[in-house]
Formats: structure tokens, C-alpha cells, sequence
């Protein structure tokens, strides 16, 4: 739009203002393209727990087969009960899952086990192979990760 002023002439601020919304107007039609990538939104923006979303769900997945005792999401504690193996049954394991975070990271995650064996009809404390609590840890950061692998996709 062109104006002039009561001595004739040309307003260039009406032209200038005129030009900056075509530009602004352009930017924003630029903006959706719909080939751009998804946005790969941290698991802390994601969850509506208290702790990372994807270890949770890999800890509840891994534990599946143990009878849970205690779920706490917000606070991201998982306790299983006793679990004897049908192959072994004069064996058993209780595990103990601890989020300590919202980011998905290793040390995010704690895991602590408990083992008894059978001894004349007596339950008896025995220890825990180390590498037993790692190959765990190991599995739900796995399963983690692949979650939000394909979530993001």
C-alpha cells in the first residue's frame, strides 16, 4: 500500500510494514513442511510417573514373570516376592528395582537381588552372583532403549 503525506510524498513505513508481514507470512508457510523429522522428546517430557517411562515399562516387562509385591511409579520402586524357578525348586529369588531418575541412562537404574536355598526344609541366605544383578540391569536397559527406539520412530 502506497501513502502520501499532506506534502506529496511517498510514506515508505506503510510499505515497509506492508513488506516485514509478506516475510513473516512466509516464514510461518516454511515452517510446515511435513517432511522434518519427529522431535526426539526426552522421557522426562513424555511420562506422566515420576521416573523414566521406558525403564519402568523395560522393569515391569523384565520382572514379568516374578510375582510383584510392590509398584511404586512415582517413586520407581518395584519389589517382587519370592520366586522359585520350576526347574529349581530349592532355589529362590526376590529383586529389587530402583529408577533413581527421569532420564533414561544407566545409572538411572539400580537392581539388588536376594537368593535362598532349601536347606533341610529352611530357607538359608546365600549370595547372589554379581554378574546375575549386571545381566539383569543389562535387559532393562535394552528393552529401555528399544522402547524408546520405537517410540520415536
Amino acid at each position: 500500500m502506497i501513502a502520501t503525506t499532506t506534502t506529496g510524498r511517498t510514506s515508505f513505513r506503510l510499505i515497509g510494514r506492508a513488506g516485514l508481514v509478506a516475510v513473516a507470512a512466509l516464514a510461518l508457510v516454511s515452517c510446515g513442511k511435513k517432511d522434518r523429522p519427529k522431535a526426539d522428546l526426552a522421557a522426562s517430557q513424555v511420562t506422566t510417573i515420576g521416573v523414566n517411562s521406558y525403564l519402568w515399562r523395560a522393569s515391569l516387562e523384565a520382572l514379568s514373570f516374578m510375582p510383584l509385591l510392590q509398584t511404586d511409579s512415582n517413586g520407581g520402586v518395584i519389589v517382587t516376592d519370592w520366586y522359585a524357578n520350576p526347574n529349581n525348586p530349592g532355589e529362590r529369588m526376590k529383586v529389587t528395582v530402583t529408577i533413581l531418575d527421569q532420564d533414561l541412562r544407566a545409572d538411572a537404574l539400580r537392581v539388588a537381588a536376594s537368593r535362598q536355598t532349601s536347606q533341610n526344609g529352611v530357607w538359608v541366605d546365600a549370595p547372589v552372583q554379581a554378574a546375575t544383578v549386571q545381566k539383569l540391569e543389562d535387559v532393562i536397559l535394552t528393552k529401555a532403549r528399544d522402547l524408546r527406539r520405537n517410540a520415536v520412530k
